[in-house]
């Protein structure tokens, strides 16, 4: 069962793609942790991207789908995998659609996470952190006992500037332009399917259960 997640920052995709991993016993790939592993383990890949990175540039499109690639040579991706992150561009999709056609596979779901922006932002403009203990919180959805007071250890709360309303918005918008267009792509490619984000976190997994099968 390969899987891609996709949906805009703050919509809840990556906590769905490790319900998904967990439950089907597949692994979750983010390039994230792809670029960090590569790195750490001083492969000839990691250190090509790690000249990028160290000059404060994007890795390229090419470089990053090497690296995916060969992350599913790994025997945990015998069974399928989640893909989160990746891709990003609709030239990300297409060269990952062809490299996966050499190999005589495909994608078998493109998972849309559906929450629309000013969801996010006020979702993601309550949030609250504790620096000291690193605890999170919510003011609608996870208060605390006193207002900007960390319940674990006490300490004042902030909030982050990613998660500061301008931010955000300003991470939609760029999600809008770059990433969006893959929903239209996967559905071109018959692979697309949606389900809608605002319910609540279990609600969401139980319809994507639903639609992969149990």
């Amino acid at each position: 069962m390969k899987i891609i997640m996709l949906g805009a920052p703050g919509a809840g995709k990556g906590t769905q793609a490790k319900k998904i991993a967990d439950k089907y016993q597949i692994p979750h790939i983010s390039t994230g942790d792809i670029f960090r592993a590569n790195i750490k383990e001083g492969t000839e890949l990691g250190k090509k991207a790690k000249e990028y990175m160290d000059q404060g540039l994007l890795v390229p499109d090419s470089l990053t789908l090497d690296m995916v690639m060969d992350r599913f040579q790994n025997p945990d991706c015998a069974r399928g995998y989640v893909l989160d992150g990746f891709p990003r561009t609709i030239p990300q999709a297409e060269a990952l659609t062809k490299a996966l056609k050499e190999k005589g596979e495909s994608i078998d779901f493109a998972i849309n996470v559906e929450v629309p922006d000013e969801n996010i932002v006020s979702r993601m403009s309550g949030r609250r952190a504790c620096l000291s203990c690193g605890a999170t919180y919510h003011i609608v959805h996870i208060p605390t006992k006193k207002e900007g007071i960390c319940d674990r250890c006490g300490n004042d709360l902030v909030l982050r500037d990613d998660d500061k309303a301008e931010t955000v918005q300003k991470r939609l918008n760029v999600y809008h332009e770059q990433t969006q267009p893959l929903i239209q792509y996967y559905s071109d490619e018959k692979k697309l399917v949606e389900v809608d984000g605002t319910r609540e976190m279990e609600a969401v997994f139980q319809d994507i259960v639903k639609i992969l099968g149990a």
